[in-house]
């Protein structure tokens, strides 16, 4: 299973070039992850992933320039990794498939991601709990860290 997240694209979001700043696709990507993991955190007042946690690494493949529009961008998002103390998410960032233009990919990512102690200041275990909601969006298809993109495909945002 795959979280989806509608993004609106704001006009602040371009760069001189007309098209999505790279560095804005980072800011795409934290709001599906908050969507995810808080939003969607297991059973009513469930304190998982609330208690903090830290990204540990980001790589992306911009597969394609995505111009400012009024329509949102649709993120799915999934885990590909579970450790005892830390998890991978892959992301699409992408436009809904079509009959006429099949499925437009903007972005492919992912994002390693350490639950965190914020009291202690230090790192901490996947619990219990929080393993269980995240098998539910566990997809092992690539678990290569990188997304799917083929990389003589992904030009330079």
């Amino acid at each position: 299973m795959r979280h989806v997240y509608s993004c609106p694209l704001r006009w602040a979001d371009m760069d001189a070039f007309g098209h999505v700043n790279n560095v804005v696709f980072l800011r795409y990507l934290e709001e599906a992850r908050i969507d995810f993991m808080f939003r969607l955190a297991p059973g009513d007042g469930s304190p998982s992933f609330s208690g903090g946690s830290v990204v540990a690494r980001h790589e992306i493949d911009y597969v394609r320039p995505l111009v400012h529009r009024h329509a949102p961008v649709t993120i799915e998002s999934w885990v590909t990794r579970i450790t005892a103390a830390s998890l991978t998410i892959q992301y699409e960032i992408k436009d809904a498939a079509t009959p006429e233009h099949g499925e437009t990919v903007y972005v492919r990512a992912s994002t390693v991601v350490v639950p965190y102690d914020l009291e202690a200041g230090r790192p901490r275990r996947i619990t219990a709990e929080e393993k269980s909601f995240l098998q539910k969006y566990r997809d092992d298809a690539d678990d290569s860290g990188n997304g799917s993109a083929d990389r003589s495909e992904a030009v330079a945002a």
